[in-house]
């Protein structure tokens, strides 16, 4: 066997299955209807709204949202699968080798916008990329409480950490952190919540992180455990499977444990203050936000994400000892939640 047909045959065994776009796009499909399904049950007044919607240059999605429910005040469950001719900026500058091929991606996505400011707000993304050789999936999940309890945190980490472990020991650790650089409002300097789980381009080759801040924690963590041996294309997306069916059990037991808890018009305006973090991230840094407009997206679908009430006010600070302050000093700083115990600064 020469050595050019040795590498044809490993890119074939490791490479995307002839039915992948199928597969993938079946799997997210059913997770926006579980996802609904059960919010809809939980919530116990309000209902989804589906517009299905079709982009001229290709493919098209089911956007579902929902409004003044009785506990989520607004709540977006997209779902999309669109094609292409031309790769926009954000993709080339990552993969230039995917430059002139076709390309397809498919993705689910959701924002939760809670009423009661003791129920954080949460967002989910898992999407796959195909655009001649080059392929990768990518996503995540992150919670962003006002309010926060170090149990709920606890649980919904460990709940993520237990569907990585499922397929590797060290994607939790490297995609935690990851997860702690990638939401990050570097103009605010802070994180925008207690973090979860992110990655992408992972495509079964190379090192586990894969971001632009090889110096960072996570890019130094992910030298220090080095590449894992080789991962299929079905190893990942097992891997999308059991993150994405962990959202679940992750928020819902935090969401009826907090949904019936008293708060007063000073939390709800802190609440609404803090939701203003969520905005000026989704619109400065989100790359879900940046490739949906750069592809000529569907708008409304795209920005379904932001919350429907939100405020600003120059220059706050919240009053020593408080809860609100104990938000910024300890809950926005990136630790091992894990642990039990937090870290003040």
């Amino acid at each position: 066997m020469t050595v050019s047909s040795a590498a044809e045959l490993s890119s074939t065994l490791n490479g995307p299955p002839s039915d992948s776009k199928q597969r993938v796009v079946s799997f997210l499909r059913s997770l926006q209807d579980s996802i609904c399904q059960k919010l809809e049950a939980v919530d116990g007044g309000g209902s989804f709204q589906q517009d299905e919607w079709e982009r001229p240059e290709g493919g098209g999605g089911r956007s579902r949202v929902m409004r003044e429910g009785n506990v989520l005040e607004q709540g977006g469950v997209g779902f999309s699968e669109v094609w292409g001719e031309h790769l926009p900026p954000s993709i080339l500058n990552q993969r230039p080798e995917a430059a002139g091929h076709k390309w397809f991606a498919t993705g689910t996505s959701m924002v939760l916008h809670p009423r009661n400011p003791y129920i954080p707000t949460v967002h989910l993304n898992y999407r796959y990329f195909e655009a001649g050789p080059v392929w990768w999936f990518g996503g995540g999940i992150d919670l962003t409480p006002y309010y926060p309890f170090l149990e709920d945190v606890v649980h919904f980490h460990s709940t993520l950490k237990d569907a990585c472990d499922r397929h590797h020991p060290e994607y939790y650790p490297t995609f935690k952190r990851w997860c702690d650089e990638y939401f990050y409002l570097k103009h605010r300097q802070e994180t925008r919540g207690v973090g979860g789980i992110f990655y992408d381009y992972q495509d079964g080759t190379g090192a586990l992180y894969r971001g632009p801040d090889a110096d960072g924690p996570a890019g130094q963590y992910s030298a220090q455990v080095g590449a894992p041996a080789q991962r299929s294309w079905e190893e990942l997306f097992g891997l999308m499977q059991s993150c994405g069916n962990a959202f679940l059990p992750a928020y819902v037991p935090i969401l009826e444990k907090r949904r019936s808890q008293a708060y007063n018009e000073l939390e709800r305006n802190f609440q609404l203050y803090r939701r203003g973090r969520y905005v000026e991230f989704n619109l400065v840094y989100d790359r879900g936000t940046i490739f949906g407009l750069q592809t000529n997206g569907r708008t409304e679908s795209i920005l379904m994400s932001l919350p429907p009430l939100v405020r600003w006010e120059y220059g706050y600070q919240p009053e020593p000892g408080t809860r609100e302050a104990q938000l910024y000093e300890t809950y926005l700083k990136p630790q091992d939640w894990l642990s039990g115990t937090v870290a003040h600064s």
